[in-house]
């Protein structure tokens, strides 16, 4: 979809500004957002791409104006209602006021060191062999779907070539709305600044992204 948080080079939001030094939180609370994140996905209710569409339908003062964790709480309050665990008049009081829906499991605090470890692999073996190989010229799909994707709105309708072959991984446009996995071949394609950018970028420059296979179709 296009949102906020799609904004790839829009003029009118200032330079990148790194942080020197930048600590992992700026404050306590914001270590407390991501530990509940965490738990609240282990519940099993909803996948990382729903988790991500969820904080694409912020709408856009609300979520221009949060600060990182800040998105990611007003989303988890999104997720725990949808799914039963929490209503809307629950999250509001700060107090249990109803019977949540059954976990499919819970994080507790001896497991997490454990789960961190794992991590959450989303590599799925696929049936079919790769449509491209490292150096194929492609273009990408031209579309603005209401629905979730990892496509970037900047490099829509580009075209670049295939610099690698990733493997094949759960494909997000799907899996953030409960229709299934459903993996393809991941490849890296490298577009020129202009390509991007258009006239007057820096010719010098190279974008590279991470597209499944459906976003491409050869040149």
């Amino acid at each position: 979809m296009n949102g906020p948080h799609d904004l790839g080079g829009q003029m009118g939001f200032g330079p990148v500004a790194p942080e020197k030094d930048e600590p992992y939180f700026h404050a306590e609370w914001e270590k407390r957002a991501l530990g509940l994140t965490l738990s609240g996905g282990a519940l099993g209710g909803w996948t990382i791409d729903e988790s991500r569409h969820a904080r694409e339908n912020i709408p856009p003062a609300q979520y221009l104006g949060a600060s990182y964790y800040e998105i990611w709480i007003r989303a988890l309050e999104v997720l725990l209602e949808r799914h039963g665990f929490a209503a809307r008049t629950e999250i509001d009081a700060g107090r249990k006021q109803m019977e949540p829906a059954v976990p499919k499991r819970i994080l507790k605090a001896d497991m997490v060191a454990g789960v961190l470890a794992r991590g959450g692999p989303c590599d799925r073996p696929v049936e079919s062999e790769p449509r491209f190989q490292p150096g194929d010229q492609v273009r990408t799909r031209n579309f603005n779907p209401e629905t979730h994707t990892r496509l970037p709105r900047y490099a829509r309708a580009k075209t670049g070539v295939v610099e690698a072959v990733q493997g094949s991984f759960v494909f997000p446009d799907d899996n953030a709305h409960g229709k299934g996995e459903n993996p393809q071949w991941v490849y890296t394609v490298v577009f020129d600044g202009p390509e991007i950018w258009g006239e007057g970028a820096d010719p010098t420059l190279t974008v590279s992204i991470d597209a499944w296979e459906s976003y491409l179709e050869r040149v």
